[in-house]
């Protein structure tokens, strides 16, 4: 399933919990494009990433961590 998560809500952001949320969950993510991403994310530019498996464990994630995200299939 692709998802894109638009943009991270929280007032002081957890880079490490992202970048680790996003090398969980996000397939076939290395840790370093995982914190790649999570810069990517924290400047205001929305990413998309493929989830198989675990979808609602992920959702929690990304309320856990106030990422807005848009199922795109």
């Amino acid at each position: 399933m692709k998802i894109q998560l638009t943009s991270c809500g929280a007032a002081r952001p957890d880079k490490r919990a992202i970048a680790n949320m996003l090398e969980t969950y996000a397939d076939d993510m290395s840790a370093g494009e995982a914190r790649e991403q999570t810069e990517f994310l924290l400047e205001g530019s929305p990413i998309d990433i493929e989830v198989s498996g675990n979808e609602g464990s992920a959702y929690r994630a990304f309320r856990k961590l106030d990422i807005e995200y848009e199922i795109m299939e």
